[in-house]
């Protein structure tokens, strides 16, 4: 008689796109009670960060000084760079800090730059005017203003398209009226609320076209705090969120799925201060509508569904808004700061548009950790002055892997 032995498969923890807060503080508790957690840091890490990108939501929002507004003789000095610019007769790809020149505003752009990279972290340029100017020259304002923020623009699909181009301009706006809903796989083509994450890169912009009719509301949380608490309250979710996760590719053929932590520090150097980075979005973990996890893959565990939602209730509890208005231009370290959207509903010429770059800042740059680099070089390397494309309108996205 032989005995008949049972193989029993992880499955995927009970977790969804939108977190539950319930759900979250049931498997706190399970986890809790049955102890053997880790009650220190892993070893190098620091225990408390001090820093300016240390901030909570409540402080930023009692405060202007993160908002530079944009004066009269500063907005004619863009309007005579876009003059210039289109004088030249190039295509947008050569958009750069030459070709869009501001010689009284660039010294001030190269200062908020360094308050991206070593200050708190963002900062919301205030005034562009809008209203005044074609799509096709709005676009080419906010890419000029930006390059002198971070001078390299990031590509925002999975490589080139067919065609050899490369979109480095995205429309963040609601399309689930005028596209299959079930074709749509990331909730900024959607009015859905988009919970706390990062993109991919270094600096993520955002020009408000338009708000909504109501709500979506611009969100953003100090990674930096989050990790503060945890690594006083759970620093076992420290060691959880620097060990490798399985990372979806989506039914890519080629990389069904990675590997890599969200988590990661950078000690000290002669050069540069200690850093700590997150890096994650929630739905490579648990799908999102035409999306949902991959079932081939492994499953994350208990353990990470748990820190998921760490991440994302804590940056709310310590979030802030930065009342983004018609013109404004947010500026966002994506290596230290969380964010999110609320939920919103459009109206008759009150539809939520904004547009979006990936920027990179050569001389202020931070080091990219090496799990993260294929990543970095699909969004920044060797993308051309020929090759950018700057679509007029909103497009369904496709899938950018992590």
């Amino acid at each position: 008689m032989s005995a008949v032995k049972t193989i029993t498969r992880p499955t995927q923890p009970d977790i969804e796109y939108h977190p539950d807060f319930a759900k979250y503080q049931e498997r706190t508790r399970l986890r809790l009670e049955a102890g053997n957690l880790q009650a220190s840091v892993p070893a190098g890490f620091p225990t408390k960060l001090e820093s300016s990108l240390v901030w909570e939501g409540k402080d930023v929002e009692q405060r202007n000084d993160w908002i530079y507004q944009l004066s009269a003789s500063q907005l004619d000095e863009i309007n005579a760079a876009l003059k210039s610019f289109k004088s030249l007769g190039k295509p947008s790809g050569y958009i750069n800090q030459s070709t869009f020149p501001l010689p009284n505003l660039h010294p001030i752009l190269r200062d908020l730059s360094k308050e991206i990279h070593s200050g708190r972290g963002f900062f919301v340029l205030r005034g562009l005017r809008v209203d005044e100017y074609s799509r096709e020259d709005n676009i080419i304002i906010y890419t000029g203003v930006s390059s002198h923020i971070g001078s390299i623009r990031g590509r925002q699909q999975d490589t080139r398209l067919q065609n050899g181009t490369s979109p480095v301009i995205s429309h963040i706006k609601d399309i689930s009226n005028t596209v299959d809903k079930e074709k749509i796989g990331a909730p900024s083509n959607t009015a859905d609320k988009q919970v706390f994450h990062t993109d991919a890169g270094d600096i993520i912009s955002l020009l408000c076209l338009s708000p909504a009719a109501e709500g979506g509301e611009s969100y953003i949380s100090s990674s930096w705090n989050v990790y503060n608490i945890l690594a006083k309250e759970r620093p076992d979710l420290i060691h959880t969120l620097s060990q490798d996760w399985p990372v979806d590719g989506f039914n890519n053929p080629n990389k069904p799925y990675t590997l890599r932590p969200l988590l990661y520090h950078q000690p000290a150097t002669a050069n540069t201060p200690e850093r700590v980075l997150i890096q994650y979005a929630r739905r490579y973990f648990t799908g999102f509508k035409a999306q949902p996890r991959s079932t081939d893959i492994p499953p994350i565990t208990e353990a990470q569904a748990e820190a998921l939602d760490a991440l994302h209730f804590l940056a709310e509890k310590h979030r802030a808004s930065l009342g983004f208005h018609k013109g404004d231009v947010q500026y966002v370290n994506n290596l230290s700061i969380f964010h999110a959207r609320n939920g919103f509903k459009d109206g008759p010429g009150k539809e939520r548009h904004l547009l979006r770059l990936w920027l990179r800042d050569p001389e202020n740059a931070w080091d990219t950790p090496k799990p993260l680099q294929h990543r970095w070089d699909t969004v920044y390397k060797d993308v051309t002055e020929d090759e950018q494309v700057f679509p007029l309108e909103p497009t369904l996205r496709k899938n950018v892997g992590s």
